[in-house]
């Protein structure tokens, strides 16, 4: 019982993080295709043409739809991950604030990740965070199943 109680946590509190992702997202994307003044003017200071907040949002809008529906999030993740590396490296460059600016993008992709590992069970088979105590049997076994 004590299982399912904790594998229903881990569904929520996977699709919770999922859901602040897409939603900041979803807003972020949405302002860059609508291309709204406050785009344009935080693009030249950041090292960007004004012209590219459009296009940066049609990248967002492929690597969210992606990261949203749960057989291509995998996909989607790494994608979303390669495009907040490229927002931290932007910041950076250009001197802002760590903890607010330059390390949020890292932040999201932690938040991507964490709810996507939270509610994919063939995600946390391919990376488990913690080893079973099976394990540790198995791996001490000889290739003819005998232990040392």
């Amino acid at each position: 019982m004590r299982e399912k109680a904790a594998s229903i946590w881990r569904i929520w509190t996977g699709r919770a993080l999922t859901a602040v992702v897409v939603l900041f997202l979803v807003m972020d994307t949405s302002m860059k295709l609508m291309d709204l003044p406050a785009v344009r003017q935080t693009m030249a200071p950041l090292g960007w043409p004004a012209a590219l907040g459009r296009p940066i949002g049609v990248i967002e809008l492929v690597c969210l739809a992606l990261y949203a529906v749960p057989r291509t999030a995998v996909l989607g993740a790494v994608l979303l991950t390669g495009l907040m590396g490229a927002a931290v490296a932007t910041h950076w460059r250009v001197g802002d604030p760590l903890f607010s600016h330059v390390l949020f993008g890292v932040y999201l992709g932690v938040m991507a990740w964490a709810g996507l590992w939270l509610r994919e069970p063939r995600l946390r088979d391919l990376l488990p965070m913690v080893r079973s105590a099976a394990h540790l049997v198995r791996s001490s076994e000889t290739p003819t199943g005998e232990r040392p």
